[in-house]
């Protein structure tokens, strides 16, 4: 049995654009489902949906029948965390909130076993060797390992040159969200400002040889990027897409309901 390669990161490497959802309803039906729309990649949030190790597992096994790459983000960047969803498949993190490159390299380190980093060695016991079938587990699995590290600070973005200059990291995403609050823009991820510091912050990666991605659920917003030479670039959420259309949907036999002609009587 072989090591499963990981098309994401050689796309990434390649340079090819890869256009991702954010899985945050936090079940493997959804999951799946969305797995069959065409997305490069999706997005199984831990950090701010309400997934645990065992939820993150069962989507992990929805998806692995179709071509979408699960990139899988845990609550923070934490080595014990970072174990534990290496060990249940994932070969692909989304690590949040890093603001300097000792971050970074402390990330790198998580995935990595010794001499080269810390993981802890269970592979007997986990899915991402097969439970041993894959016999040269230990000395392949960071070759089909993919660190994305996100930058969403003031803080990450002053470091940034030498965060992406970090020997593992494979590329930086962008999070307007957290960024707009850093920059004391609350809830203004789409201020020209912000949009100013991701461009001159993909450039910047893109300099240094990485990959770089944001959260652009507006066209614009996302073509922006993409012109500026982002290569990986999430395009929306489920909740967002369940939650519109389903008010859409609400309001369009509302409407027709106050167009009809009114009936009187129950018969």
């Amino acid at each position: 049995m072989s090591l499963p390669n990981n098309p994401f990161k050689r796309a990434l490497a390649e340079g090819r654009p890869q256009f991702g959802l954010w899985a945050a309803l936090a079940d493997a039906y959804v999951t799946e489902l969305l797995a069959t729309a065409g997305f490069d990649w999706l997005l199984i949030d831990n950090e701010h949906a309400p997934n645990d190790v065992r939820s993150t597992l069962s989507q992990l096994q929805a998806v692995a029948a179709y071509p979408s790459h699960p990139v899988v983000r845990p609550l923070r960047s934490d080595a014990a965390l970072i174990k534990q969803l290496l060990d249940i498949g994932a070969q692909t993190l989304l690590l949040p909130m890093i603001d300097t490159a000792a971050q970074a390299l402390d990330a790198v380190a998580a995935t990595r076993y010794p001499p080269q980093g810390i993981r802890g060695v269970g592979s007997a016991l986990a899915r991402a060797s097969r439970w041993n079938r894959v016999p040269d587990y230990l000395d392949t699995a960071a070759d089909e390992l993919c660190v994305i590290v996100q930058a969403e600070t003031v803080q990450s973005l002053d470091n940034l040159v030498e965060i992406a200059h970090v020997d593992g990291v494979d590329g930086v995403f962008f999070g307007p969200s957290d960024l707009s609050a850093s920059m004391g823009l609350l809830g203004k991820p789409g201020d020209a400002r912000v949009r100013d510091a991701i461009r001159h912050g993909i450039d910047t990666v893109r300099t240094a040889g990485k990959a770089a991605g944001v959260l652009a659920p507006d066209p614009a917003l996302a073509a922006e990027y993409l012109a500026a030479g982002a290569t990986f670039v999430a395009v929306g959420t489920d909740t967002g897409l369940l939650s519109r259309a389903a008010a859409d949907l609400a309001a369009s036999y509302k409407s027709l309901a106050a167009s009809a002609p009114q009936v009187k009587g129950g018969y």
